[in-house]
């Protein structure tokens, strides 16, 4: 099912009396999910993903603006009518029933033409289980599970009513490392077996990036920026985005254009003809940097971490708006390791399609076709 959000705001009270303006917490957002996507709303804290989220389901209202299901408005509609699965992060589980109860409880609650009888209840409640992995756990009550046992109890119960859309809370925010790694595949496996529309909130991007089909980056209410995560990470509309997106983070260089040069303090890095003089911020990914004997960016080596397949370099230059700037090399280029190690003063050229420059003002992207930023 398609989902389009149609100019959608939402505001709340300011609780500060000193502010007599509301608190914008959605504006103006504009996005239609392609039927059949899973799709991650991304973020830091407080940029107004869940609050999205919650309008889609009906948990909120919003406060001007449309939501479209198909062809269909249901902004005024109740959230049981939307025919939505909501997972939210702290699951939500009754403790009192089994895992089977827990399924079966939305099926319960079915009235009219949509009541089922106790057979179908029950071989819907199964598919659900099998479907998430867990038809061997139905008899355990929650507190019987792991976290990771519990989210995939979670996600069977919104699922067993075969919802148009999945919306998805924040759902691994709770679980370690490990299990957030493979609790997220599976939640792209299920996806992609049920072809269900489903909406994925996350603060981490890495999760988000991993997959998604397509990713919209929100910052205090607006969307930065969206479309696929490689076109994102490799063509960021800002800084904004630049910075959130990437792990280790792109580093961020006071910068100046001039003469068609690009220069970083003392060091000319790039030729770069078509833009005109002016002071930039310099984004460059850590995967940018290539060890060079005579490159053209001089920096101070503080230390050279070897992280198996890869090996970061930790280093300092003036232009730096952080006190340390990182590079991630081959771990197999010899010739760069022994320089590394031998020296306190290393050297870098730097591959152009890992720069992005930057507006000083309003931190937008500044583009050249010619050379290709």
């Amino acid at each position: 099912m398609e989902v389009t959000l149609q100019n959608l705001t939402k505001t709340f009270p300011n609780r500060d009396r000193k502010k007599r303006e509301d608190v914008i917490a959605v504006h103006d957002f504009n996005f239609k999910i392609p039927d059949g996507q899973l799709i991650g709303l991304l973020g830091p804290s407080g940029c107004g993903k869940s609050t999205t989220l919650h309008l889609i389901s009906g948990l909120l209202k919003p406060t001007k603006g449309n939501i479209f299901f198909g062809t269909e408005d249901v902004t005024a509609l109740p959230p049981e009518h939307r025919g939505i699965g909501l997972v939210f992060q702290n699951y939500a589980l009754y403790p009192h029933l089994t895992v089977l109860q827990n399924i079966l409880f939305p099926l319960q609650n079915l009235k009219g033409k949509d009541k089922l009888t106790k057979t179908q209840m029950l071989e819907k409640a199964t598919a659900a289980a099998k479907l998430v992995q867990i038809e061997g756990l139905m008899a355990r009550k929650p507190r019987e599970l792991s976290g990771g046992q519990q989210q995939r109890v979670a996600i069977a119960r919104a699922l067993v009513k075969t919802p148009k859309a999945l919306l998805l809370d924040e759902p691994l925010s709770n679980l370690d490392a490990r299990l957030r790694l493979q609790t997220r595949e599976e939640i792209r496996r299920i996806q992609r077996e049920t072809g269900i529309t489903t909406i994925f909130v996350t603060h981490d991007q890495e999760e988000a990036m991993s997959i998604s089909d397509q990713i919209i980056v929100m910052k205090e209410g607006i969307v930065q920026q969206a479309g696929k995560p490689q076109e994102v990470y490799d063509s960021p509309s800002n800084l904004f985005v630049a910075k959130f997106l990437g792990t280790p983070p792109i580093n961020v260089f006071d910068g100046q254009v001039k003469a068609g040069r690009l220069c970083l303090g003392d060091d000319t890095v790039l030729n770069l003809e078509g833009i005109p003089d002016q002071p930039v911020y310099v984004g460059i990914r850590p995967e940018g940097f290539v060890c060079q004997e005579d490159g053209p960016l001089r920096c101070k080596l503080n230390g050279v971490e070897v992280m198996g397949r890869d090996v970061s370099l930790v280093f300092t230059h003036k232009a730096s708006l952080a006190p340390t700037v990182r590079a991630i090399v081959s771990a197999q280029s010899q010739t760069a390791m022994t320089h590394c190690q031998e020296a306190a003063l290393i050297r870098f050229r730097l591959i152009p399609q890992k720069i992005f420059l930057f507006h000083k003002e309003t931190e937008e992207r500044i583009y050249n076709k010619e050379y290709g930023l």
